[in-house]
């Protein structure tokens, strides 16, 4: 149901337009499919011998800018004529510098799109406006034989047309050759819109997209993969007709080769097209499509001019020369979509990297929350229970029994500064107020001092890091000291903490008995909390040690 509504919208957009325009929008493709034949030749021939010097720049830009100017003289034919809203494409000419302008321009996704609607016009609206030109033509000349037959020497084979009756007889022929005009224009009109939105515009797609994420055919794939029937027997029947007029007139010079070479070279690009949509030829990302359907359609222009030599003089060799732009082009093509396919592999594996380490920060800081409620639960909120319980016994006992009150404050006095001792050590568990206000240096310092064991300190951190960076650092120090002590059976820990450009390292080294499990909860903790800043944690700790905990931070600001 959703595709038929499609289809009659479509239909119903080309009655609006009126067959008129449309036929003078195919007809345009006539004079412009040598302007981008001239066009796209020039690029081919340029850029691949100015490549190895810096003239290749200004060519590259040159090129570029001309382009562009095609695609928005098409995008507004296609919106004057066919009435298609489509917003006219964007120039970009790469960053800054030699290199800079090469990958900008090279790699832009826009210039390839371009240039392929180009090409097609080139090719595929040139055919057309020769096809229908001629049909029109042909058959508006027999529609009006009978007015004009005796003053014209007319002949279709050896049947002479001299008589009203012959010429009458030929009217049903031109009448019918109109109908298939007028089939020809209202078809080729629709093939044009979804093609300029996607290669001029980019609307509906990326470069060169077939399928949308979900695996469902773009406008593009499903207009190029109906129209195939109609190609394929457009291309038998008007051969036929062809080969049927040369075998009752001369039989001859094979004249008919002509069509039959460049109508195939069209076919074979489109079937070649709809093909590359099948998932059995691989991977369905947008550049590999592309890459494919640049390589089919260079292999058949490829084939199609080597016909043309043996069909003409066999002699030189001359297609060897567009055969090596086609290549070239094709290898830039190759490595700006290998560019391309390495750079969406390292995004998605950034994207990876990204999700799950955000899903354990998300867990770490869970479960944070969790041991802070449990502490403040069961230390310091118990104590001021027991404290307030404290106090009102006091009070009850103050005027009947003063001594038993008086042991009663003096417990309470105890209770409230174990809960303060609590409540401060909580929270320099969440942050301690020395890493704030003196920073990282002092707060390790304080940490080696309260330490059971011997601690040695040596830090390098000439610029101190941003606060997260900072904190996730004295806690990695934190954690693995926690560790020596109580797991390690370790008496001696070496903390080292330097700062090398936007780096910033963190390396714990005890000499007990190693072991560690870097599963454990609290490395994995720790690890999850390195992760979230886009760090590493690296823990060695082989049987009988000694254990080594390193974090590297990056701390670019």
């Amino acid at each position: 149901m959703v595709e038929a509504s499609e289809t009659t919208a479509r239909r119903a957009r080309v009655g609006r337009v009126g067959v008129g325009r449309a036929l003078l929008y195919l007809l345009t493709a006539a004079p412009l499919s040598a302007l981008w034949f001239g066009l796209l030749l020039a690029g081919a021939i340029a850029i691949p011998l100015t490549a190895p010097t810096p003239l290749v720049v200004p060519v590259l830009v040159a090129y570029r800018a001309l382009v562009w100017s095609g695609a928005r003289l098409e995008a507004a034919l296609v919106r004057d004529l066919l009435g298609v809203e489509i917003e006219a494409p964007l120039a970009r000419f790469g960053a800054k510098g030699y290199l800079g302008r090469v990958r900008g321009v090279v790699g832009d996704p826009a210039l390839w799109r371009e240039q392929t609607f180009l090409f097609l016009r080139m090719v595929l609206g040139g055919a057309l406006a020769v096809a229908i030109a001629s049909a029109i033509g042909a058959s508006a000349w027999l529609v009006a034989l009978p007015a004009m037959y005796s003053s014209v020497d007319f002949d279709i084979g050896s049947w002479h047309v001299d008589r009203l009756g012959r010429a009458l007889a030929l009217v049903p022929a031109g009448v019918a050759g109109l109908a298939v005009s007028w089939f020809l224009v209202v078809g080729g009109a629709r093939i044009w819109p979804p093609l300029a939105r996607v290669l001029l515009a980019g609307g509906a797609g990326t470069a060169g997209s077939t399928a949308t994420a979900a695996g469902e055919p773009t406008p593009v794939a499903h207009a190029l993969r109906r129209a195939l029937p109609f190609h394929a027997a457009f291309f038998v029947l008007l051969n036929a007709v062809l080969i049927a007029v040369w075998a009752f007139t001369t039989a001859g010079y094979f004249w008919p080769e002509w069509t039959l070479l460049t109508l195939g070279l069209l076919l074979a690009i489109h079937g070649w097209t709809v093909l590359v949509q099948g998932s059995w030829l691989g991977p369905r990302s947008a550049a590999t499509r592309a890459l494919r359907v640049h390589a089919g359609a260079a292999a058949a222009i490829g084939l199609f001019l080597v016909c043309v030599w043996a069909v003409t003089t066999a002699g030189y060799f001359w297609p060897m020369w567009p055969l090596l732009g086609l290549a070239l082009l094709l290898g830039g093509h190759a490595l700006t979509a290998l560019a391309a396919t390495r750079d969406r592999e390292r995004l998605t594996e950034r994207i990876d990297v990204l999700t799950t380490t955000r899903s354990g920060a998300v867990d770490a800081a869970e479960a944070e929350l969790r041991r802070i409620e449990r502490d403040l639960h069961d230390g310091a909120q118990a104590r001021l229970v027991a404290l307030g319980m404290s106090l009102g016994l006091a009070e009850q006992k103050l005027a009947s029994d003063p001594d038993a009150a008086l042991q009663l404050l003096t417990e309470a006095r105890v209770g409230a500064g174990e809960a303060l001792r609590e409540l401060r050590d909580l929270a320099r568990g969440i942050h301690p107020p020395i890493l704030a206000d003196r920073g990282l240096e002092p707060a390790l310092a304080a940490l080696a001092a309260s330490a059971p064991l011997r601690v040695d300190v040596s830090a390098h951190v000439p610029e101190r890091p941003p606060a997260p960076v900072e904190t996730a650092a004295y806690f990695v120090a934190a954690e693995a000291l926690a560790n020596a002590a109580k797991h390690a059976a370790a008496s001696h820990v070496e903390i080292r903490i330097y700062r090398l450009a936007d780096v910033l390292t963190v390396v714990v080294v005890d000499d007990g008995r190693g072991g560690a499990d870097p599963a454990g909860s609290g490395l994995s903790g720790i690890r999850r909390r390195v992760e979230a800043l886009d760090g590493s944690l690296r823990v060695v700790s082989p049987p009988g040690g000694p254990t080594s905990v390193e974090a590297v931070l990056p701390c670019a600001s």
